[in-house]
């Protein structure tokens, strides 16, 4: 698995230092003795993929990292990136009972890395069962968490399932999307390779873009998994919004992470207020711009970033503009961007633009952060596939759609949540698809 087109820019590694760093091995043991071991552990219900939170920590604390990091393998493959991209706040740290004692709940994300670098840096290959060895074939079209999640739960019970990706590296916003300072590309690209060596074949360079496509597929394997995200970040839908210099934050995020972005300056303007914004203008200032605006249409409580990624923000030097919606983007004559704006205030839930309150931000960067629409026109035309409200529709207990064959998680499923609940995702219709496997050749 080439790593070549990853950066290597002391600079650029100085500027992303992570937000929170690894726990030192006495700290962690420290950290690991405070937990209290409940027995009816409320931070492993609030995880999606239901880890054996005490049972990890207390390996971590009688020494045997190993056995800690099987054990949060045996609930999720991608155990060492969820430990650093999970907003561990309102899952399994939220679930903390040391809240209601007043006390800082126990560090689990940061145990949870503890166990998995180690594990990780050893090279050790998880134990599955012989390859081939069930009568399944699944193809997984996407190399994000959820795809991962599916192949690697299929090899490892012996199936064969393979990763169709078009871009030149896996990992889908696990390399491409999350914030450096949060996952770096070469972590998320080392557990992969774990998953690999599990026995998992990956084709990069392969869109899925046609029936043809489809019907190839279909011809070489017995189960296809859709784990194809949400596609494409939203239009903003003003005029200028084609013009050189507006970049969405998908693309300036996987632009600085495969290191064609090192350095930004000026005034950068990000649109939108969800996690995905805020990782944007976080990076923007990391990379050096001077002034980073974040504009949002609605006001400081109706923002779709958890709390803790807002206070952060504030941190790093972002600017919040409330109540403020583009109007268009022009250029002057020395080549600045020109955002036009103006205020407005919501009456029954309708946005109303306030009269004499057009306001004009020079800027280097705009950086549209509005969302992403759906990929689902093919899926319904040709696979026959329910969509609903721009989501695949499927069961929530095994992923299977109206189409028998296929199966999806996700954010094409979920509309778009968190890492974790794509692995929970993908592991949930790799097991639907054996037991289906397994009554039919019994």
């Amino acid at each position: 698995m080439s790593t070549s087109t990853l950066p290597d820019d002391p600079q650029l590694r100085e500027r992303f230092t992570e937000i929170k760093p690894p726990l030192t091995p006495q700290a962690a043991t420290i950290e690991a003795n405070r937990c209290l071991y409940c027995f009816d552990a409320p931070c492993t219900a609030a995880c999606p993929t239901h880890i054996d939170v005490p049972g990890f920590i207390k390996r971590i604390a009688s020494g045997n990292l190993r056995g800690s990091a099987l054990r949060i393998l045996d609930q999720n493959i991608l155990g060492g990136s969820c430990s650093r991209a999970c907003p561990v706040d309102v899952l399994c740290e939220g679930a903390c009972v040391m809240h209601q004692q007043g006390r800082h709940p126990i560090r689990i994300a940061q145990l949870q890395r503890r166990a998995m670098d180690v594990f990780l840096a050893s090279g050790e290959d998880l134990v599955t069962a012989p390859p081939n060895s069930r009568h399944l074939r699944v193809a997984c079209i996407g190399a994000g968490p959820a795809s991962l999640a599916c192949a690697a739960e299929l090899c490892r019970q012996g199936a064969k399932a393979t990763i169709i990706e078009r871009r030149p590296l896996p990992g889908g916003l696990n390399t491409y999307g999350v914030a450096e300072y949060k996952l770096r590309v070469a972590d998320s690209l080392r557990e992969i390779e774990m998953i690999r060596r599990m026995g998992v074949e990956f084709r990069f360079g392969a869109g899925i873009e046609s029936a043809e496509d489809l019907k190839a597929l279909e011809s070489e394997f017995d189960f296809i998994f859709l784990g194809i995200g949400l596609g494409a970040m939203l239009q903003m839908n003003i005029p200028g919004e084609e013009s050189d210099g507006v970049m969405n934050a998908l693309e300036l995020i996987a632009a600085y992470k495969t290191g064609r972005l090192r350095e930004l300056s000026g005034t950068v303007v990000v649109v939108g207020a969800g996690n995905t914004a805020i990782d944007a203008a976080n990076a923007a200032r990391r990379l050096g711009a001077e002034t980073v605006y974040l504009l949002y249409r609605r006001g400081e409580s109706d923002i779709g970033a958890f709390d803790f990624e807002y206070e952060h923000s504030k941190q790093e030097g972002v600017q919040f503009l409330w109540h403020r919606q583009p109007l268009a983007i022009r250029q002057d004559a020395h080549g600045l961007l020109l955002l036009d704006t103006v205020q407005v205030r919501q009456v029954d839930k309708t946005l109303l633009p306030v009269p004499d309150s057009e306001f004009t931000i020079a800027c280097h960067l705009i950086v549209p952060a509005i969302g992403q629409s759906p990929i689902a026109a093919l899926m319904r035309d040709y696979c026959q596939i329910n969509i609903r409200e721009g989501k695949i529709d499927a069961d929530r207990d095994t992923g299977r759609t109206s189409n028998p064959r296929y199966f999806a998680g996700g954010d094409c499923l979920n509309g778009g949540r968190e890492v974790v609940d794509a692995v929970a995702d993908g592991k949930r219709s790799a097991l639907a698809m054996l037991k289906i496997a397994e009554a039919v050749y019994a």
